[in-house]
C-alpha cells in the first residue's frame, strides 16, 4: 500500500534552510521553557504518600479525584490497584501537610464502608535515583545508537542521527515545561519509544541512500537525499500516521493516568516524522556526506592470477 505514487519527487532538501531555521526557533523556545519553568516533576521522582485505600463496591475513579482536588490536594493520582474496589491514592509532598493531617482529610471524604488499608511514604531520594537512572538510560542508548549508524553506515550518518535524536526528546520536554504537565517515569519511557521511533524511520531513509548512491553513479548527493525522502515517504506517512490514531485515541479515552504518557508519544511521532525527513538528512549533507564516501572498499587484487 502506497499514499504517494513511486516517481514522486517533492524537493525536500530544497527547503533545508527554512527548516533549519523553523528547528532552531523550536529548539531555543524548548530550552528557554525548561530553564524559566523548569519540568514539573511527577510523584516517582519528588516521592510522596500513597494510600491504598478499599471499597465495599465499585470505585468510580473519576469522582475521587475530584473529591481530592476539592479537599485542597494539588494533582492526586488515583489509579485502579488489584481490584475495581481497591484504588491506589498517591498525593505528592508539601510542607504544610504532614502525613497523618493528609490521612485526616482522606478519610473525610471517603464513605463509611470504606477503609484505608496502607499508608506508605515514598521519599525524595529514591525520586533522585530514578532521574539519574532515567538520565543514564537516554545517555546509553543515544551511544550504543551513534556506534551502530557509524559501523553500519558512515560517521556522518550517526553525527546527524545523533543530534536529530537530541532533536526530538528536546522539544517534547520543553512542552511539558511550558505546559508545566507532570513529567514521570511513563513520561520518560514514552522518549525512550520516540527515540527508538525516530530512529527506525531515519535509518530506513539511511538505508535507501547508500543503495541510491551506488546506483545513481550522476546524482548529487542533494538529489540522492531527495530520491531517497522520495522513495520512503509512503512508508514513512503510513507508518506515522496508523501509529498517531493509537495514540491519540489513547489521550483522548485513556485517562489521566497515561496523559502525559500518550501526548509525549503523539507530540514525538509527529516531530520524529518531521525530523527524520528534514534534520537527519539535510545534516548529512551539511557535514559533506559524498558518494565515495558509502561506496563498498574494493579489495586488494595484488599477487592473484589474472
Amino acid at each position: 500500500m502506497e499514499f504517494f505514487k513511486a516517481n514522486l519527487n517533492i524537493n525536500f532538501m530544497g527547503l533545508r534552510s527554512i527548516t533549519a531555521v523553523i528547528s532552531a526557533i523550536l529548539l531555543i523556545a524548548a530550552l528557554a521553557a525548561i530553564l524559566i519553568n523548569g519540568l514539573k516533576w511527577g510523584l516517582d521522582f519528588t516521592g510522596g504518600t500513597q494510600f491504598e485505600v478499599a471499597y465495599a463496591d465499585r470505585v468510580n475513579i473519576s469522582e475521587v479525584r475530584q473529591q481530592l482536588v476539592a479537599q485542597g490536594f494539588r494533582d492526586p493520582q488515583v489509579i485502579s490497584y488489584g481490584t475495581s474496589r481497591e484504588i491506589l491514592i498517591s498525593i505528592a509532598p508539601r510542607d504544610e501537610l504532614d502525613q497523618a493531617t493528609m490521612l485526616t482529610r482522606l478519610k473525610e471524604i471517603l464513605p463509611e464502608n470504606a477503609k484505608v488499608k496502607r499508608v506508605e511514604f515514598i521519599g525524595p531520594q529514591v525520586g533522585k535515583e530514578l532521574a539519574v537512572k532515567g538520565i543514564l538510560a537516554i545517555i546509553v542508548a543515544m551511544i550504543g545508537t551513534m556506534i551502530y549508524i557509524a559501523l553500519r553506515f558512515e560517521y556522518r550518518f550517526a553525527v546527524s542521527a545523533i543530534i536529530a535524536l537530541i532533536h526530538d526528546p528536546l522539544l517534547i520536554v520543553g512542552v511539558f515545561a511550558f505546559l508545566q504537565i507532570d513529567f514521570d517515569l511513563k513520561t520518560l519511557a514514552a522518549l525512550l519509544a520516540v527515540i527508538g521511533y525516530s530512529l527506525n524511520d531515519t535509518i530506513v531513509v539511511f538505508d535507501r541512500v547508500r543503495e541510491n548512491f551506488r546506483k545513481l553513479r550522476r546524482m548529487s548527493p542533494i538529489e540522492v537525499m531527495n530520491r531517497s525522502i522520495n522513495q520512503t515517504l509512503s512508508r514513512t506517512i503510513m507508518t506515522s500516521v496508523l501509529t498517531l490514531m493509537v495514540v491519540v485515541a489513547l489521550f483522548v479515552y485513556g485517562g489521566e493516568t497515561i496523559r502525559g504518557f500518550s501526548l509525549a508519544l503523539t507530540i514525538g511521532i509527529v516531530v520524529g516524522t518531521y525530523s527524520s525527513v528534514y534534520v537527519a538528512g539535510s545534516l548529512a549533507i551539511l557535514l559533506g556526506l559524498k558518494r565515495e564516501d558509502l561506496l563498498p572498499i574494493a579489495k586488494d587484487n595484488l599477487g592473484e592470477e589474472p
